[in-house]
């Protein structure tokens, strides 16, 4: 089986918006995804992006993304690439596509002389947490995630 990882393109957008609702209902959260084909448009295809993808397509079809952004280290004072999301379809699990994004998005990382990759994963995850200690990441296990949204967000700001 031959496939190819390539930068997405607007043209991909509602592929990777498919692969995105995919992506939901394997983390348990179907209802969770609001983007909309707009919101990839803009934030990813448009004057300011906010996020970069890589797709991997089989016989035409998207079947894989990855979608990243850069953050800076201030203790590096280097650029550190941050992996959203990483996702190929179950049915296409197993065959080297995952690993070929990882691999594309570092080689993307080490381009732009970035210090790190980073990402999380959910603690469930046992296949996810399974194929990125096989390839020699590490869990920081001293960093907790925060996150402020919803109204905690807008009552924080008021």
């Amino acid at each position: 089986m031959t496939f190819n990882i390539r930068e997405g393109k607007k043209t991909d957008s509602k592929e990777i918006l498919s692969l995105i609702n995919e992506l939901a209902i394997y983390e348990k959260e179907p209802d969770a995804v609001k983007t909309n084909i707009d919101d990839i448009h803009r934030d990813g295809f448009g004057e300011q992006n906010y996020f970069k993808t890589i797709v991997c397509e089989l016989d035409g079809k998207l079947v894989g993304f990855a979608l990243y952004f850069y953050t800076w280290s201030t203790w590096e004072g280097r650029p550190s690439l941050y992996l959203e999301d990483l996702f190929v379809l179950p049915e296409c699990r197993g065959q080297g596509m995952g690993l070929a994004l990882l691999k594309r998005l570092a080689q993307i990382a080490v381009k732009n002389s970035c210090k790190r990759m980073d990402w999380a994963v959910l603690d469930w995850n046992k296949p996810a947490i399974d194929f990125y200690d096989s390839i020699g990441a590490k869990h920081k296990k001293e960093w907790f995630i925060y996150r402020l949204e919803g109204n905690a967000l807008d009552n924080f700001i008021t």
